[in-house]
């Protein structure tokens, strides 16, 4: 089942209020299905939040979730310890810990978003 899927053929959502944030938040998906993922996760994204919108808080159950910041600055929830991101930096929280992701300054905020199951 390999396959090359070109960027312009990537499924694109624009969610209002992701996990009860305020703004929007903007994905490009890197794998689309439970197959692609082979089972092991339900989510492999790019994600893109500009000026004001946010990811807002939400607790892991059943699954942790990594992102990889790419380009801008965010203010990031680590299980309720405030701290800023910056391109190249790695969160990661478990099942049962808690996270949110905030952009604050003018530039795009861009990360690879990774949901693993438990």
């Amino acid at each position: 089942m390999s396959f090359v899927r070109r960027k312009e053929d990537r499924t694109k959502t624009v969610k209002e209020g992701a996990q009860g944030g305020s703004g929007k938040l903007t994905s490009l998906k890197i794998l689309d299905t439970d197959e692609e993922l082979m089972g092991k996760g339900r989510l492999f994204n790019v994600g893109t939040l500009e000026k004001g919108d946010e990811v807002g808080w939400h607790i892991h159950k059943g699954d942790g979730e990594c992102y990889l910041m790419l380009s801008g600055e965010a203010q990031y929830s680590d299980n309720g310890k405030m701290t800023t991101i910056y391109p190249g930096d790695v969160t990661m929280v478990y099942p049962g810990e808690g996270h949110s992701i905030k952009n604050l300054k003018d530039e795009p905020v861009v990360f690879i978003a990774l949901i693993l199951y438990e």
